[in-house]
Order: C-alpha cells, then structure tokens, then sequence
C-alpha cells in the first residue's frame, strides 16, 4: 500500500503531466472559463542564444592584468576623476571591481610596501594594442599581461584617459594575437544577450552571461557618464574586461558594479563600444584625447529650477559659471543662461552638453541657443582645446564665524561676512562678494534646498550679492513671490544654482 507521501507525490505528477501539453502549446484552458482570443500577427518568441562558439573564438583575445603599485602612489590618486567620495551614498554603493586590494580605494599600508591587483582586458590589434580601464593600471610601477594560452608578457602604458576610465596598453609579441573588434552599442537594446569575459579574483579566462538592463545610465562618476547597465554577474578583477554581444563583438567595457557589500548583486556598468572605440582610438594615435571646450559649469534644470526661471520645460543645461576668455565667454554666455541646443544637438539636460562640447572639434565654429530671462537668443562661438580635466566639486570645511549665532529663522540660514581668514580657509580671493553660511537650520528651507556651511550666496535671482546684509535683504524682498528664488552657490572653485522655497 501507498504511504500518504507517496500518494500526494502521484497526484501532484498527474497533475502535471494533464499541464504538459497546453503548455507547450502556449494555452491553458480552466473548467468554466473561455479562452481568450490569440491576437492576429507576430508574436514575439524568447530565444536563449548558445554562446560556446562566440566564446570560444573571443576568449583567446581577453587577457588577465596583474600590477604593481607603491602603496603611497595609491594614497596620492584618491579623489582623481572616477573615484566618488567613500563617505557620499554613492561612494558606498558604487564600486569599481578591481584590481585586487585597492579596488574599493587606498588602504592604509607603508608608504614603501608594494601593492599587487588584478583585472583585465582585451586585445583590439594583432600588434599588441590591449584595452583596460584607467584604474586598473593608474600609478602602476609594473604592468604584466598574462594571455589565454598562458604566456606572460611586459606591458607598457601607451595612453590613459581618467574621465572615461580607460587606458591602452601594449605588448611585444613574437607574431600577431588573436584580436577582437567593436561592436555599435547604439544598436545596443535593453533585453539584449550579453556575456562579460575577464579574470574575476585572478580566475582567467572567466565567463558569465546577462542581459542589458538599462541604457543611458548616470552614476555621477564623471561629465561623460553613458553606462550601459548588465546584470551578468561580475566581480572584482573583472575590471577593464569586455562585454560581448551574441554575434562576439565588444558592446561595453566593464568599469563599475553597484554593491553595498563589495560583492556582485547583479548591476554592473560598462563604457559603451562607441565611446570606447573614439577614445582608445585616440590614445594609440596620441597617446591622449582631444576634447573641446566650451568654458562653463553647468547643472541639469530641475522642475524648481524652472518654475524659478519661468521656463516652460524643465530642460537644457544651466550656466552656473562662465571662465574668462574662455570660448563661452567670447560668445556673450551669462551665468543664468540656459542652454537648450549646442550647434545640431538638442540639449536635454546637462551631460548632453558635456558630450557634444566634448565631441566638438578644437576650431569649430558652433552656435548656441540659450534661454535668457524667458527670451531665446542664438549665440556663437569657435570652441577650443580642453587642456585640462574637469575640476571635481568637493566640499570644504566650514570656516569659524562670529556670525553663526545670527540665523534667520524664516529662512533657517546663518549668514555671515567674508572675512579674511573665511577666504583664506575657503581658499577664496579678493573678486568673489558674497555672503558666507556658517549655519543652515535642519529642516529649513535653506537646507532642503542644499546649502551647507562654508558655501558662499553670490547672486539671489538676477541681483548681485556684495556681502550678508545685501543676500539677507535679497532673499526677505522675495519672501511673497509664489515662484521659488533662484540662489546661485559658490562651494569651492565650482558655482551652482539652487532654488529656495521660503515659507
């Protein structure tokens, strides 16, 4: 006889066996229940593609990297471009995945010692050319290349480029290597099949498999942010590695992962192919890329910012600063302008104009559209060469202040004067007027606004503030207009603009 277990375990077969075929033939029928009409015309079908024969052709051109560094070395490249502040939620949470021990930043270790990691790459030429990221062989004394079929070659650095995080590197072989080619990531689509290639924990030759899961990503990491976002799994090491589509070309090159423990959860960040492309395309030929600049700092148009600004859509990049003699200055930019359109490229927020400025060509004559004070004006300009990296925000310690005790509760902002020791602390010189907070009250509007302690008000909507009494008058006189006030921020050597609710 039958135990009650073994009976329950038959009915349940049964049961499923009745299932097996309406399921295969995509409908299920219930007692009871009419069926629904199958809709005329195709039907899109799942697919899972067999990846043995691409990897087997694409492997033999990923490489595993192992450096060298001195550990003091390490220490002096923290708060380079691509490296996000530790303490800021996004320093938590976002990781670069290798090499080895310096992958979540600098430990503490003799200024002496040596530091080893691990990551990858890949070979774009038969020559010797290898693709990887900037953090993986940044500040190395030593550079090794290990192959598939596990020879080990010196590698020295041909050229790096820190706002996309990647760098060339080259190997002398004795004859040519396999090689693998770019891919369009523009043709790239969400739900795509991918496999990422590389040497997670120094296990060479390691594969895993996903899809895309987003395009277009910002993790604030740099002005050129465009990630593609893949949740095949990828893990320290994996750094610099690429991501292959279905037909074995590069889409991607794996740079960063989302994990609040250090580990892999399934979102990982890749460069795009045709950004990649460009760019290590430049480094081979000039062992560095050319960008153009426009000469502003800009910021995105929030739905605040545009009601302040009486802008119909909250769009286009903002003017926080223009530089002096800059090519935005030679054109007639104002700090307040908004720019909506950057010679052919519409400009939907800022980063589309850190892309197309960068992508302009040195001597280029462009025009500008902007928004000033409601009014659309065409301006134009020839951009020049971008001679140095953008200057990362960073935040500096409040200064002491007399003035702390004189905060304004209806605006939950503490103002005081620019002294000379606030600028020599603020490392502030004698142009810049403004009054300094040395105090924003939690829950304020000063504080949902984002002010902070050390930052310096030198503009309240289109007035000019001259120091703590002008700003505290400035902001008052608004108290009754209905739109928020539109508050321009010096934090550092970087402006911005904010927009203040008062109560």
């Amino acid at each position: 006889m039958k135990s009650a277990i073994a009976r329950i375990l038959h009915r349940h077969q049964a049961y499923a066996a009745a299932l097996a075929v309406p399921l295969a033939l995509g409908v299920v029928t219930w007692p009871g229940v009419e069926a629904a009409p199958v809709m005329p015309g195709a039907t899109p079908t799942f697919t899972q593609p067999q990846f043995a024969d691409v990897i087997e052709t694409v492997q033999p051109a990923v490489v595993k990297i192992a450096v060298v560094k001195n550990a003091a070395k390490v220490a002096r490249l923290e708060g380079r471009p691509m490296e996000l502040d530790p303490d800021s939620p996004m320093g938590q949470f976002f990781r670069h995945f290798g090499p080895g021990p310096f992958a979540f930043g600098p430990q503490q270790a003799d200024p002496q010692a040596k530091i080893e990691g691990l990551g990858s790459g890949f070979i774009v030429d038969k020559s010797g050319y290898i693709v990887t990221n900037n953090h993986v062989i940044d500040g190395a004394d030593d550079i090794k290349v290990t192959l598939t079929d596990g020879r080990e070659l010196p590698a020295k650095l041909v050229g790096t480029d820190p706002m996309t995080d990647l760098a060339v590197i080259k190997v002398e072989p004795k004859g040519e290597l396999p090689a693998v080619a770019f891919g369009d990531s523009d043709r790239a689509r969400v739900g795509d099949w991918v496999v990422a290639i590389g040497s997670p924990f120094g296990l060479g030759g390691s594969v895993t498999a996903g899809i895309i899961s987003a395009r277009g990503r910002d993790i604030h990491s740099g002005p050129y942010d465009d990630y593609l976002q893949i949740d095949a799994p990828i893990n320290s090491g994996n750094s610099g590695g690429p991501v292959i589509n279905a037909e074995g070309r590069v889409v991607g090159v794996n740079t960063a992962i989302y994990s609040p423990n250090g580990g892999n959860i399934g979102i990982g960040f890749a460069i795009p192919a045709r950004e990649a492309e460009r760019v290590v395309g430049e480094l081979r030929n000039h062992g560095a890329v050319t960008r153009g600049w426009l000469g502003v700092q800009i910021q995105p148009v929030s739905a605040a910012m545009a009601e302040a600004l009486n802008i119909k859509d909250a769009s286009g990049a903002l003017v926080a600063a223009v530089v002096e003699k800059s090519p935005a200055a030679r054109a007639g930019v104002k700090v307040g302008d908004v720019i909506l359109k950057f010679g052919d490229t519409a400009i939907k927020d800022a980063r589309d104009l850190s892309k197309a400025v960068a992508k302009a060509e040195p001597g280029a004559k462009v025009h500008i559209d902007i928004v000033r004070n409601g009014k659309s004006e065409r301006l134009a300009t020839v951009i020049d060469r971008n001679a140095q990296n953008d200057v990362a925000f960073k935040q500096d310690a409040a200064p002491t202040d007399n003035g702390a005790d004189n905060l304004d509760e209806k605006l939950g902002v503490a103002l005081g004067a620019l002294s000379s020791d606030a600028r020599a602390q603020l490392n502030l010189d004698d142009s810049v007027k403004g009054a300094l907070v040395v105090g924003v009250k939690n829950g304020s509007a000063a504080e949902e606004s984002g002010l902070k302690p050390g930052d310096v008000i030198v503009r309240v909507n289109n007035a000019e503030v001259a120091d703590a009494q002008s700003a505290k008058h400035a902001l008052g006189s608004a108290h009754d207009d209905k739109r928020p006030v539109v508050v321009l921020i010096r934090r550092g050597d970087q402006q911005f603009f904010t927009a203040m609710k008062i109560a």
